[in-house]
């Protein structure tokens, strides 16, 4: 599969200031397999080794604090020398070793001449305990599902063609329009997460996707209470849960009541920073000012929660497939839309996009394009902008402004109309 990640390992590799990398990100998102490739393709050997499966691989690290002794034992093991810049170090699922994690510092200071590259789930949620995380000493990145462009390149290679040829301002043909379309339809259900991906390429089963996804979210369910340490695990549930009715309320901000009769931020708060942690939702700020930088208008108590995978959210809702290929409306389509923006959107900015809320209305999300502000409305179907967004504009006067809908790519007055399929190139169009 086509991965844009892999071009940030590449760069990685040749950055002069390159530290051991570790890759996070949900389970199931392809990590292992984007360091394999990753490994098969930019160096001359590589080897592996899972924390997971291997139990005695944690003595190494244990009685070892040197790299190079490390190196020498991890070489006996596999059969064959480690070489520096010419061997790629795999160390997957690092979580389960927190001396392994922690040795990755050493080899920063004493040993940076070994290409090493870590992943494992959760791994956001020790970033918040510096003992066992080394902060400072390495490089992050983090994968996420298939974005549609990806999701278009491993479903229909000669759609993608054209779609990696459109640019900015260009009038899209309505043949080609509808056929990308049609696409998006299909990733609304499919989702990101490559298992899926795969299953459809090969078998073309919708039913195939359906049992992937649900034994997907029983897996994530489950991990809950196996990895949750401190934070209780009934309350990442509870909130996991929640997600779909939550969403479904359409445009009011998280509400703890909804979680559990009664419930109180106090009772929740760790839950939810878990699961944001995890990877596993995505969490957007209210901002008291739609105004540069938007991080500094964050209202932390007033924010919305989303699914990391739209695919996993229309299953989790029950919406039967029949829903999202034909034209028909149903109460969850706004929720599902903006889910699948969001995901888009994430990877694209180096601020996460934020929405703006004022008692007179709601933008739906923010979006920070160098010192700009650029407001975002996303539609499910074809209908035009809401009262609200025109006020906004009218207003404030942007100098962008975005509406996210199933029209075609047109500039209507100070709004440009980007088709939904399209929304995870919008830094190229802006």
């Amino acid at each position: 599969m086509k991965r844009n990640a892999l071009e940030k390992l590449v760069a990685w590799k040749s950055d002069p200031e390159r530290k051991p990398l570790i890759l996070k990100g949900a389970r199931q998102v392809g990590k292992t397999w984007l360091m394999e490739e990753f490994g098969k393709t930019q160096y001359g050997d590589y080897v592996s080794f899972n924390f997971d499966e291997e139990d005695e691989l944690k003595s190494i690290f244990e009685v070892n604090k040197n790299p190079q002794r490390i190196v020498e034992r991890l070489s006996l093991l596999v059969g064959r020398k480690i070489l520096p810049r010419e061997t790629l170090i795999i160390f997957d699922e690092i979580q389960e070793c927190s001396v392994a994690l922690n040795a990755l510092k050493y080899f920063r200071e004493k040993a940076n001449e070994y290409h090493i590259v870590a992943a494992g789930s959760l791994l956001g949620t020790l970033l918040a305990q510096p003992k066992s995380f080394p902060v400072g000493q390495v490089n992050l990145l983090e994968l996420y599902p298939l974005s549609f462009e990806e999701f278009l390149a491993a479903t229909d290679e000669p759609l993608y063609g054209y779609f990696a040829q459109i640019e900015k301002g260009q009038s899209i043909e309505t043949v080609f329009h509808n056929r990308l379309l049609e696409a998006y339809s299909n990733y609304l259900i499919i989702g990101g997460l490559p298992e899926c991906v795969a299953s459809w390429v090969r078998h073309k089963d919708p039913r195939r996707i359906s049992q992937l996804q649900n034994e997907l979210i029983t897996i994530y369910e489950n991990d809950f209470a196996k990895h949750n340490g401190k934070v209780n695990s009934g309350r990442i549930l509870l909130v996991f849960r929640s997600i779909v009715s939550q969403l479904a309320k359409g445009n009011e901000k998280f509400i703890y009541g909804a979680v559990k009769e009664g419930a109180r931020a106090r009772e929740f708060e760790e839950a939810i920073e878990w699961l944001v942690s995890a990877g596993m939702l995505n969490r957007v700020y209210n901002v008291s000012k739609p105004e540069h930088p938007l991080k500094a208008f964050d209202q932390l108590n007033y924010f919305k929660l989303f699914l990391f995978d739209t695919g996993l959210l229309k299953q989790m809702a029950g919406i039967d497939n029949a829903a999202i290929l034909l034209k028909s409306d149903y109460q969850f389509k706004g929720a599902l839309t903006e889910n699948y923006v969001l995901q888009q959107l994430k990877e694209q900015f180096d601020v996460a996009p934020r929405f703006f809320a004022d008692g007179r209305g709601e933008i739906d999300f923010l979006i920070q394009s160098g010192t700009d502000i650029i407001p975002v409305e996303v539609k499910s179907g074809e209908n035009k902008s809401a009262a609200s967004f025109k006020a906004y504009i009218r207003d404030r006067q942007p100098g962008a402004a975005i509406r996210f809908s199933k029209r075609g790519y047109v500039t209507d007055g100070a709004i440009t109309n980007i088709p939904l399929y399209l929304a995870g190139i919008t830094g190229r169009l802006v």
